[in-house]
Parts: C-alpha cells; sequence; structure tokens
C-alpha cells in the first residue's frame, strides 16, 4: 500500500502531462519530504534493442554539481606511480594482487573500480564478479587508463556512468533531494544530453521513448525531452 505522503505526492503530478525540466524540478520540491536525503533519478525508455551490439548505450557524464554521494574507489595498479597518484587523489583502496584475490573472493565495498592498463591482465579475469555488479573496469567510461590521480577525481567530483539495461532503460542519478532546483535542473540537463548523443547509428525512429523524474520516495514525473532530442 502507498504511504498518505506517497498518495498526497501523486496527487500533485498530471499523469497525463509531459512537464519542462524546470517545472517538473519545481515540483519535486514541492513534493512532501522523506526522513533522510533522497536520491534524485532520471529513467529513460530507449527504443534500443540491446541484444544488439550496435544498440549498446552506454556512456559517462561529469555532473555539473556532483551526485551528492561520497563515492568509494579502488584502483588496481601494478607500479608504485599509479598507486601513489591514485591514493594521493583520494582513492579509498590501493593495490594489485591483494585486492584481485579480494575481489575474487566476493569483496565488493566499492563503488567504482579503475584499472592502469597494464593491471587489466588480471583484473580482466574478475569479470564474472564485477561486471554483473557493474563495477568491471572499461576503457570506454574512462575507468582503464594510466592517469589514475584524473580518473580518481574525477569519478568524486560527481561524474556518473550510464548503461542501458536487458529492457532497454536507463537509470541515472542526478543528485539529492537538498540540492537546489538551479543544481538538480543543471545536473538533469547534462544528462539528458549525454544520453541523446549516445545515440547510436543503427537506431531507427524514436530513440527516447520516455524520461521520468523521481526522487527514491516519490512518484515519477514525465518529462518532455523533445528540445534535447532535436538539438541532437
Amino acid at each position: 500500500m502507498p504511504s498518505k505522503r506517497y498518495k498526497k505526492a501523486r496527487e500533485m503530478v498530471d499523469s497525463k502531462k509531459e512537464y519542462h525540466l524546470k517545472a517538473a524540478v519545481e515540483l519535486l520540491a514541492k513534493m512532501p519530504k522523506a526522513k533522510f536525503n533522497e536520491t534524485v533519478d532520471l529513467a529513460f525508455r530507449l527504443g534500443v534493442d540491446p541484444k544488439q551490439s550496435d544498440q549498446m548505450v552506454r556512456g559517462t557524464v561529469p555532473l555539473p554539481h556532483g551526485s551528492g554521494k561520497t563515492v568509494k574507489v579502488l584502483v588496481f595498479a601494478k607500479n608504485g606511480a599509479s598507486a601513489d597518484a591514485a591514493r594521493a587523489a583520494g582513492a579509498e583502496f590501493v593495490g594489485y594482487e591483494e585486492l584481485v584475490k579480494k575481489c575474487s573472493e566476493g569483496w565488493a565495498d566499492f563503488d567504482v573500480a579503475i584499472a592502469t592498463p597494464e593491471a587489466m591482465a588480471e583484473v580482466r579475469k574478475l569479470g564474472k564478479v564485477l561486471g554483473p555488479r557493474g563495477l568491471m573496469p572499461n576503457p570506454k567510461t574512462g575507468t582503464v587508463t594510466d592517469d589514475t590521480a584524473k580518473a580518481v577525481k574525477e569519478v568524486k567530483a560527481g561524474r556518473v556512468e550510464f548503461k542501458v539495461d536487458k529492457a532497454g532503460n536507463i537509470h541515472v542519478p542526478v543528485g539529492k533531494v537538498s540540492f537546489s532546483a538551479d543544481q538538480i535542473a543543471e545536473n538533469a540537463r547534462a544528462v539528458i544530453e549525454a544520453v541523446v548523443k549516445a545515440r547510436p547509428h543503427s537506431v531507427k525512429g524514436e530513440f527516447v521513448q520516455s524520461c521520468t523524474l523521481s526522487a527514491t520516495m516519490s512518484p515519477p514525473i514525465a518529462l518532455d525531452v523533445r528540445d534535447h532530442s532535436e538539438a541532437a
């Protein structure tokens, strides 16, 4: 059963309407709040077939105002310079063989994994463990790199990754309800533009079939993203 708070919030949303981003963010701000600092999310339904390798949609986008989340970073680095740079940049876990072993045993107390190209020889073996959790380092998302300091700083500053799931959906956090309306709107705009830009060339017809904005405990608000789609 939906809570009274959720029902009250749902009554504020016109389910037949697609809201412009600014209006949606303002509406979200007026909704009754939960007792914790909820995460604000964008959810996309895309007109792609994720089973086709040429219709995979993924990428990263720096949020202008960060995600509001404390991100724990693990760096797999074989040599001293890359490891030292990662530590200096604020990575919580830095190492090589001992961390590969720990992860292979099921440990995953981190949010993002970064690896140097040299370290990938061993890290690649963790595909079955880290892959399903979305934690596998990947050159396409900037998490396989020799510049470990830059990668750590970007992730800590609020660079988020997006990837289409098996059903053709993408979920991306764009901040916290404690953010100002402008901060949420600017973060959301950056994500929408990044997803639209990631449209595969092989996709025909409508790419973004729907997009909604919501907080952890709030109903979704449908967005009108045609402006962004046409700009792409």
